[in-house]
């Protein structure tokens, strides 16, 4: 494992950490708070994000347990407003791998379900576990627990959380090939303000806070417990904690949406 020295390169890694956890953040804030990438008549859609603003999301624990069972110990007020939504059209994609075309699926799903087949209020659902969980860690999380070495060397950092140039595009334009509704604008911000929710699995977490004690990248010797809790603690803001991912998939198939890979 190779570790960082010199002050220069100490510097550089600190201005990345704050940049990018900051842009991370925002991004995600806005996710849930904007609207602009709606489309015209997606009342059901509009009144969810809403809803989901104002659910409470808890990020304060000191520890969680490897099952968890009680309700408090994840978003349950998010979750029911998901489970409850109206609207017909909905989906559920059980997402893995952070490495694959995940985003590019959900994003080509959107376009066709709203400006093809006339949905505006289709709501895509991302169920996230395996490697794929990575991408919903704050970048913070990124650099205290090395989380490359989990997601693979083409993510030294969470890119996936960033805005991209194409989110500052006309939105009206949805034929825009560089616009936000293209490949350029595969990012999970991007994604939440047209109306994606990013539910997390805490099964993967507690995985993914094992796999890090096993190779040594615990630099506060937290037990295992409190390692998942704070990684929980540490999620982009506007995702939805559920207690296991392959456990909450027939919940939202029996509350009608569809499942897709």
């Amino acid at each position: 494992m190779k570790l960082i020295t010199g002050r220069r390169s100490v510097l550089r890694t600190i201005a990345l950490t704050a940049a990018t956890s900051a842009i991370g953040a925002a991004s995600a804030s806005a996710g849930i708070a904007g609207s602009a990438l709606l489309p015209p008549g997606a009342t059901h859609l509009e009144a969810l994000r809403k809803r989901l603003a104002q659910a409470p999301r808890r990020r304060d624990f000191k520890s969680v347990p490897m099952i968890l069972d009680h309700p408090e110990q994840w978003d349950h007020e998010a979750l029911t407003e998901v489970l409850s939504y109206a609207a017909a059209q909905k989906q559920v994609w059980d997402n893995t791998e952070i490495g694959g075309p995940w985003l590019n699926f959900m994003r080509n799903a959107l376009n066709s379900q709203i400006w093809s087949f006339k949905h505006p209020d289709f709501l895509a659902v991302s169920v996230t576990h395996g490697t794929a969980l990575l991408a919903l860690y704050d970048q913070a999380m990124w650099d205290k627990y090395r989380l490359t070495k989990l997601a693979g060397d083409d993510f030294e950092t969470n890119t996936l959380i960033l805005e991209r140039k194409a989110a500052t595009v006309d939105s009206t334009n949805y034929e825009d090939p560089a616009g936000a509704f293209s490949a350029a604008d595969n990012s999970i911000p991007a994604l939440m303000r047209r109306g994606v929710v990013f539910m997390c699995c805490h099964n993967a977490i507690w995985e993914q806070a094992a796999a890090l004690i096993k190779l040594g990248i615990n630099p506060d010797r937290l037990s295992h417990d409190a390692l998942a809790a704070e990684l929980t603690n540490h999620l982009v803001d506007g995702a939805v904690v559920i207690p296991g991912a392959t456990g909450t998939l027939p919940e939202l198939q029996q509350a009608g949406f569809h499942y897709a890979t």
